[in-house]
């Protein structure tokens, strides 16, 4: 009768001690598999998803800026009408829009030219602006004119959601040049305007 008294007692302990060991066991693997989750990289969707978001919130933030007049789009290429490519320093190659005025410049490193950069300064008043949005595909368009002392320049530029911007500028002679780079706020952007081609 004592032996079974401490048989049930040892078992009792012991069923006692598997079930605290049970949900110390149960626990641990919850605390690691949760740390283990949290460590654990998004896939290639949610990585999309995410950049997806970005773009779109973008679009907006550039929607506010293009409608203000109040940006910059630095070059890191020129572009002829043939397609020739050719990089640029982006500080002395631009096109600034400032409310109701506008500058485009070419530079260059390696000449004085007529502006003091080794290129060509247009500075003058836009007309004609238009933007038209692209939701589906998150791009602006955007249409003006400058109307500067060496000329009048029509321009038709394309702005995507990640700030890569191209803009293509024709005047009264035959050929077009492109500029190619991405769009900076004014207060950003760390262009130097040369001096006006007279």
């Amino acid at each position: 009768m004592v032996l079974n008294k401490q048989l049930i007692t040892e078992v009792m302990k012991t069923k006692k001690y598997f079930t605290v060991s049970l949900f110390l066991t149960i626990g641990l693997f919850l605390i690691i598999q949760n740390s283990y989750s949290q460590n654990i990289k998004p896939d290639r969707q949610e990585r999309k998803e995410v950049r997806q978001a970005q773009r779109a919130a973008n679009f907006y933030v550039l929607d506010s800026l293009l409608n203000a007049r109040s940006f910059v789009l630095v070059a890191d290429y020129l572009r002829n009408q043939y397609g020739d490519m050719v990089p640029v320093t982006s500080t002395i190659n631009f096109i600034r829009i400032d409310g109701p005025t506008g500058v485009i410049q070419t530079g260059s490193d390696f000449s004085r030219g007529y502006n003091g950069v080794g290129g060509v300064t247009a500075e003058g008043s836009i007309g004609n602006w238009e933007v038209i949005k692209d939701a589906k595909r998150l791009t602006h368009r955007i249409r003006f004119s400058i109307f500067s002392n060496i000329g009048h320049y029509d321009v038709s530029m394309v702005v995507g959601s990640d700030n890569r911007a191209s803009a293509t500028v024709s005047g009264l002679w035959r050929g077009r040049l492109t500029w190619d780079g991405y769009l900076e706020t004014i207060g950003n952007s760390r262009v130097f305007k040369g001096q006006n081609t007279i």
